[in-house]
């Protein structure tokens, strides 16, 4: 007997199986390019201090999502208003302090080692999600999260601490790069916790198009205070087409490609693959920069990256937001 697929089934199949491809396509565009931000900024510091680098990298981010905005805004799509603005605006505080401390840590620790440290706000942003949101914090009674918790919290410590200092014979890292490499991973988590109210109610363009601008609006008077506002004319073309690239790719293409993946495939398995990012930044780092790991550190990365994915596969939709914005 000979049995026919109907075309419907047929068709809901062929869906199926584009929107996998179209999700999985996106995610690992994604580990890719969240694989190299850290890259870029290290080779950034070379001719932007910290605060004219992430004030030209989020303006350059706020104009590329801006079409994308207008764009849903033409096709009926909520307009932009004081209730929203007020929403994003206390996200964007965290968010600040995150991306000038990060470019600051990258003078004390190298591109690779900073990446697989970065694993470790899973860790802080399922703790932070237990202080905001009362209905996550049953979570915090599941043994696996206590012990990846526990393993994530070792591990990103002995990732920093046995980094070698550059400028002594000291076999650790200095404190102020110890201070300044935690303050920008919990910052960094603390945004996550912060965008999921905003980012839900407003959706991802509204929200991300509204966070890049107050944040390009708040670290404009930073940079008038503390760094070099007019770096892009002594920079040169390479330089800046560099930080160019790193903006629309690392901030706003990475950004439209999370939700992709998010929509096509789920929370989990997109959180999962972000767990690659250390391997290929450290493999680029070594080629482009010569960073090498010591064993310590290799060990220690491994404990982080177990811990993360332990915490992360106990309450996924906790720490989805950690990933959210670079």
């Amino acid at each position: 007997m000979n049995y026919k697929t109907s075309p419907t089934h047929s068709d809901g199949a062929s869906r199926t199986s584009a929107n996998l491809s179209k999700g999985y396509s996106a995610v690992f565009a994604t580990v890719f390019i969240w694989s190299v931000p850290s890259l870029f900024m290290f080779y950034l510091n070379r001719y932007y201090d910290p605060w004219a680098q992430n004030f030209y990298r989020y303006s350059v981010a706020c104009i590329a999502i801006a079409p994308l905005l207008l764009y849903q805004i033409h096709r009926g799509g909520p307009r932009i208003d004081m209730h929203a603005v007020k929403l994003c605006l206390l996200p964007c505080l965290p968010n600040v302090v995150h991306q000038v401390t990060q470019v600051m840590a990258l003078f004390y620790i190298g591109p690779g080692v900073y990446t697989i440290f970065t694993r470790a706000s899973v860790i802080f942003t399922a703790l932070l999600a237990l202080a905001f949101f009362p209905e996550e914090r049953a979570v915090i009674r599941q043994r696996q999260f206590q012990l990846g918790t526990l393993l994530g919290l070792i591990g990103a410590f002995g990732v920093i601490w046995f980094q070698a200092n550059a400028n002594s014979h000291d076999q650790h890292i200095a404190l102020p790069g110890l201070f300044i490499a935690f303050t920008a991973t919990f910052c960094w988590a603390l945004y996550g916790v912060l965008i999921k109210r905003p980012a839900a109610e407003l959706g991802s363009i509204r929200s991300f198009g509204l966070v890049s601008f107050i944040t390009s609006a708040l670290l404009f008077p930073l940079t008038l205070a503390f760094g070099k506002i007019g770096t892009p004319f002594q920079a040169g073309l390479q330089a800046n087409l560099v930080l160019i690239v790193s903006a629309v790719t690392c901030i706003t293409l990475a950004h439209v490609l999370y939700y992709v993946a998010i929509r096509e495939i789920g929370v989990a398995l997109s959180q999962s693959l972000q767990l690659l990012c250390p391997a290929i930044a450290m493999a680029l780092s070594a080629w482009l920069f010569g960073e090498r790991l010591t064993h310590a550190q290799l060990w220690s990365a491994g404990i982080l990256l177990i811990g993360a994915f332990l915490a992360m596969r106990t309450k996924p939709i906790a720490t989805a937001e950690t990933a959210e914005n670079i």
